[in-house]
């Protein structure tokens, strides 16, 4: 069986290029298709594969602002052949699920999420403050063309799957077609529980709207207290402008820096509406607990302990429910006053259920199950 790979971009190692990876090991001699690749952005794994990149690559300064090209994504990703292969494995969160699809080619799409910036997310994106005057014209112009194109470019997709129950239900919503859930892997084995306690709150995130790093920063501003932020992204230059003196920025990080940032933290901060989210993952396995928005992926990851309904498992973190500054003040103080002190083992323990090992068990049977039933399926219409 011959297999392609697809994904929207490869500039650096977050949620969807860990899922990414996990695909790669489940097909060693894939031939990985995306837009743009930024070399040595992504792990080893993926790198060994051939890649295959779309014009996006050889338009100027595409590493840096490749998302200004994002009108060109749709064309772009109908660019490539894949005539020559069985089946077509599409890891999205943007238009990596668009391609062509040749008859008796199967694709099967694994969902981060439907395109936000052009569906339920566009304001966040698209505001003033977020978006120059020109930006925010020309993406009213495109905004409608986009969505068309999201929604009918579906119709060369046989199987959908999600990484959660909420990317799910806006499948549902936004294309009608039903998704089978399959969680994002967590690095489990990377990661130790951690009785350590330096005193700070921390964020690890990329700098763009939707993550609402602006929230926790003018949080923390109130409270007085030491925020950590690992991350960058193009909203840097306006949240280091948010900051006040006990808000510490920190760009470039390894891995095993990162580690020892969760290891050391008191908990981690996690304010915006995320379709799954990694990191509460990430925090939980480091044995600390999340103070997070309580809507979207992490109502099916995070346990709170101040929730609207009792748990027969302990608390894994707080939720608040308002994304304003003082909704996220009054979490990190219920957390100081009731959750401090919980064993850091039994919060690892509750993310054991989602390593990379579960995640391509689970993926491998579902994706050999629908495989074959689509070809059993093209044998019974060629046969009649």
């Amino acid at each position: 069986m011959k297999v392609a790979l697809v994904h929207d971009w490869l500039t650096g190692m977050r949620g969807g290029e860990k899922c990414l990876e996990a695909f790669c090991e489940l097909f060693p001699q894939a031939d990985l298709y995306t837009l743009l690749h930024c070399p040595k952005t992504v792990s080893q794994t993926i790198e060994c594969h051939p890649i295959h990149t779309s014009f996006i690559q050889r338009l100027p300064f595409s590493y840096k602002k490749y998302r200004h090209y994002l009108p060109l994504y749709p064309m772009a990703i109908a660019s490539f052949d894949f005539s020559r292969y069985d089946l077509i494995v599409s890891s999205s969160h943007c238009v990596a699920k668009g391609v062509h699809v040749p008859k008796g080619v199967c694709h099967i799409a694994y969902l981060h999420t439907p395109m936000r910036y052009i569906w339920d997310q566009y304001a966040i994106y698209f505001n003033r403050d977020t978006a120059s005057l020109p930006i925010r014209a020309a993406m009213k112009m495109v905004r409608p063309w986009l969505q068309y194109w999201d929604t009918h470019s579906n119709n060369g997709i046989h199987v959908f799957m999600a990484n959660s129950a909420y990317v799910a239900a806006r499948i549902k919503r936004y294309y009608n077609r039903e998704a089978h859930v399959v969680h994002p892997p967590v690095d489990f084995d990377r990661f130790s529980a951690s009785a350590q306690d330096e005193g700070f709150y921390l964020m690890v995130t990329a700098f763009v709207p939707y993550k609402r790093v602006d929230l926790a920063i003018l949080a923390f501003n109130q409270l007085k207290w030491p925020l950590t932020i690992i991350g960058t992204g193009p909203d840097k230059a306006r949240l280091m402008a948010l900051a006040g003196p006990t808000i510490t920025f920190l760009e470039g990080q390894s891995n095993y820096e990162i580690k020892r940032a969760y290891a050391k933290c008191r908990a981690v901060i996690f304010p915006g509406e995320e379709d799954f989210g990694i990191v509460p993952l990430e925090a939980m396995a480091s044995g600390k607990q999340v103070i997070a928005y309580g809507k979207g992926g992490v109502l099916e990851t995070v346990i709170p302990g101040n929730g609207p309904e009792p748990t027969q498992e302990g608390p894994t973190g707080v939720f608040f429910y308002e994304q304003t500054p003082q909704a996220l003040v009054d979490a990190v103080l219920y957390f100081e006053e009731h959750q401090r002190g919980i064993d850091p083992i039994r919060i690892r323990e509750h993310v054991k259920s989602f390593s990379k090992e579960q995640f391509k068990e689970k993926i491998a049977r579902h994706i050999e199950g629908q495989y074959q039933a689509f070809k059993d399926k093209s044998h019974a219409e060629t046969a009649n």
